[in-house]
């Protein structure tokens, strides 16, 4: 079972640490992380990671998984990685993200006619490439299967553990790993937040946004003229 995570400047690192925890659980699991050199790959928390194939090294995967970050906008942009995860895609058992993960997915031509979820503040992107957004933290559609944002990586690596190995597995691994989340407060959705909360971060992120719109716009303009 070839597990292969896409690592890239600027990813999110609970996007695919979290599940690759969990991934890394299934029988006979083998986990590679890939970018297009195998030097650190910073992440949006501030520290590397080391890759342990490169794009080249990898011509197969059974679960192929893209996480977000910041830098998933430049992702989108870089026909190698698209044109890559297209080949890889094509013939994946389990096509899957995480986050903005599933934008990148989409950018690669892999969601067109699927129900897939994704960030909540990065939602509404996914129907420019084809996808149905869905409004739920880990959403399956045939072998396509997408979690919602950061901590939601934990829940679709169980959820797909559970496809995969089975119930029985997947509940032998979360005891194993005491995942038994008790958060402080119930604030981790726009539905549940304050409006308070959501406001300012909202703002937060519109004042980081630069011309991501634009430029998400224009990959989905391209992948729609190539497909």
């Amino acid at each position: 079972m070839h597990v292969v995570f896409l690592i890239y400047p600027n990813v999110t690192q609970l996007d695919f640490t979290g599940p690759a925890q969990v991934l890394s659980r299934l029988p006979g699991a083998r986990v590679d992380y890939v970018w297009k050199t195998r030097d650190p790959v910073p992440t949006d928390a501030g520290f590397s990671v080391l890759p342990t194939a490169t794009l080249a090294d990898i011509a197969h995967a059974d679960i192929l998984c893209v996480p977000g970050g910041f830098g998933c906008t430049d992702v989108m942009e870089d026909e190698e990685v698209i044109a890559w995860l297209g080949r890889i895609g094509a013939d994946a058992g389990w096509v899957t993200s995480v986050c903005t993960g599933s934008l990148i997915l989409g950018a690669a031509g892999l969601l067109g006619g699927y129900r897939a979820t994704c960030h909540w503040a990065w939602h509404d992107y996914l129907s420019l490439f084809g996808a149905e957004p869905v409004r739920q933290r880990v959403v399956f559609d045939r072998n396509r299967a997408t979690g919602g944002g950061v901590t939601a990586g934990i829940d679709f690596g169980f959820a797909l553990m559970a496809e995969i190995a089975g119930e029985d597995h997947a509940r032998m691994v979360q005891l194993g790993l005491e995942y038994d989340p008790g958060p402080p407060f119930d604030s981790g959705v726009p539905e549940k937040a304050s409006h308070e909360t959501v406001a300012r971060l909202s703002a937060l992120y519109a004042g980081q946004a630069g011309d991501r719109d634009a430029r998400i716009r224009a990959v989905a303009t391209r992948s729609k003229e190539t497909a």
